[in-house]
């Protein structure tokens, strides 16, 4: 069973809905119980960083979190499921993440609307991804297939070994990574169509 976590923050029912359209059976908790049983384990997030934070805290939601992860379980986050893996955010101020990857989330420069003015903030919409390198959940995708993204904000590692794709907007950025048991990625798959489905079907047969 997938569990995917509900800390009021995201788009849980279609993540859900892409899950089981991939052929996956899959439940919305928050529930620690649920959570450290699960097979499977995914952390979607829309809304502000800082936000997320403190409702993971108030759920108590961090220790189970990390101990999956610990435990090399499957662990997929999506969107700003993907920042708060990370050790800090500088959206709306300085604000500590889970520091499980290394590195920060900033702003999209301003600078990149003067350098065309056809780009907008935030990136949305579809958008094609770069294999930096193959990793299980990339299975059966081609380089330069497009996914949905919606963000201001992106991920810079510390380590660019854990960089399974990178976009170009502008700037090139991580749009996804790899990391033992966890992948994660700024793109939203269940709203990505046939490319995207293939990913949560990826996730599930993982293990």
């Amino acid at each position: 069973m997938i569990a995917i976590i509900d800390y009021e923050m995201g788009n849980l029912r279609s993540v859900q809905k892409g899950l089981e359209r991939a052929g996956h059976k899959a439940i919305i908790t928050r529930s620690a119980r649920d959570i450290l049983d699960a097979s499977h384990v995914v952390l979607p997030g829309v809304g502000a960083f800082k936000d997320c934070m403190e409702n993971l805290k108030r759920y108590d939601l961090i220790e189970p979190i990390l101990k999956v992860i610990t435990s090399g379980r499957p662990f997929l986050g999506i969107c700003l499921g993907l920042q708060l893996l990370f050790t800090e955010s500088e959206e709306f101020g300085r604000h500590l993440g889970l520091d499980i990857i290394k590195g920060r989330v900033v702003r999209f420069p301003i600078t990149l609307l003067d350098q065309n003015p056809e780009l907008k903030i935030p990136h949305m919409g579809w958008n094609d991804i770069r294999i930096k390198k193959r990793v299980p959940l990339l299975d059966g995708i081609e380089d330069g297939s497009f996914f949905y993204f919606v963000h201001s904000y992106y991920v810079i590692p510390e380590d660019n070994g854990v960089i399974a794709t990178t976009t170009d907007y502008g700037i090139e950025f991580t749009s996804s990574i790899w990391k033992d048991n966890i992948f994660a990625c700024q793109f939203h798959p269940e709203k990505s169509q046939k490319v995207g489905l293939e990913i949560l079907r990826n996730f599930g047969k993982m293990g």
